[in-house]
């Protein structure tokens, strides 16, 4: 913002304050998630089988747990495998100081929360089937289909939406807000969600080389459609290889996305009471474009072992139309640089 910003942390016993165009950004957030998966392949008979598999991970505030199911059956002398499968995961939220009340206003410090509770839950289905053809001795190619259903407590509880004056484009409050109270509400969102996902893939062997591709459309229930377009170029040197690496990333924003709630509008000047069904100010259902630029340098240590380097270069960048300046939602660089080894 062109002005200072005072936030609460989620706890409610502290607070911080960015200064004047600086992004938001809270010390105290720390996360840490540890995770386990198991498969089980089971042969049927000689050209199908079935992969049961168990997954759950935790985290400071979060907790999931899942199963899964893939059967795969191969057809036209083993050149076309067929599958089809589940998966379903439950998940419990427990957000640092309780579940923030929708739409409410945050608080300054060490005051009475506006929670709801210590925890949530949802649940998260997927189904997916798909076909994998060898076209040639040299060509392979991959179709799928997946469909999901959300239900439950899909808010991220902290996240907050700026309520703003009109004129001013600055944070405000209505009128009868309390003296404790800050010009932020948490946000809300739909309670349920189907998305809907194609996905194609192909990998053909030059001489040497090997040219990777793959597409993905994804659409949802929220109003995003996203395209995902992937190139790996394997570059085969005498006892080694790069990978060249370009991805291009975009969607468009979700029917409830909003940079900020405007006062007499979005919110009753007088009450503060929200008129919106739904809001996030979440970035990550914005309008946006990523793009990655990556290099993967692999030396073969025998038949079974590799050791490789990435690196790539990340850039993600927020559609602000409409947007008053200073205001905007800040674009990310990021670096990656990976170092992995295999057995």
């Amino acid at each position: 913002s062109t002005v200072p910003q005072t936030f609460t942390t989620p706890s409610g016993s502290g607070s911080y304050t960015t200064p004047a165009g600086e992004t938001p950004l809270d010390e105290s957030f720390h996360d840490t998630r540890v995770a386990a998966g198991a498969d089980w392949t089971i042969s049927l008979d000689r050209l199908s089988k079935l992969i049961l598999g168990i997954n759950a991970s935790t985290e400071y505030d979060y907790m999931s747990a899942g199963i899964s199911a893939k059967y795969t059956r191969d057809f036209n002398n083993r050149n076309t495998t067929l599958t089809a499968g589940i998966a379903y995961n439950n998940d419990t939220i427990s957000p640092v100081g309780g579940v923030p009340i929708e739409f409410a206003p945050m608080v300054k410090q060490n005051q009475p929360l506006n929670r709801d509770g210590a925890s949530e839950t949802k649940t998260i289905s997927d189904f997916i089937i798909g076909v994998t053809q060898i076209v040639n001795r040299k060509t392979i190619i991959q179709l799928n289909y997946t469909f999901g259903l959300t239900d439950g407590y899909q808010n991220d509880p902290y996240k907050i939406v700026t309520v703003v004056d009109p004129v001013t484009g600055l944070p405000t409050l209505p009128t009868m807000a309390t003296a404790d109270d800050l010009p932020y509400v948490y946000e809300k969102r739909p309670d349920s969600r189907q998305r809907n996902a194609l996905f194609f893939n192909s990998a053909h062997h030059l001489t040497e080389d090997v040219i990777h591709f793959s597409y993905r459309y994804f659409w949802d229930d929220w109003g995003i459609n996203s395209h995902t377009l992937d190139l790996r170029y394997r570059y085969q040197l005498a006892s080694s290889y790069l990978m060249p690496h370009v991805r291009y990333y975009s969607q468009d924003a979700a029917d409830f996305y909003t940079h900020n709630l405007k006062l007499g509008t979005d919110i009753d000047a007088a009450t503060g009471a929200v008129s919106k069904q739904y809001a996030s100010n979440d970035y990550r259902l914005a309008k946006s474009v990523t793009t990655t630029l990556g290099l993967k340098y692999g030396i073969p240590l025998s038949n079974n072992s590799e050791i490789s380097m990435r690196g790539e270069l990340i850039q993600q960048a927020i559609s602000n139309d409409g947007v008053p300046a200073g205001e905007k939602t800040p674009d990310l660089d990021a670096l990656v640089l990976q170092l992995n080894y295999s057995l």
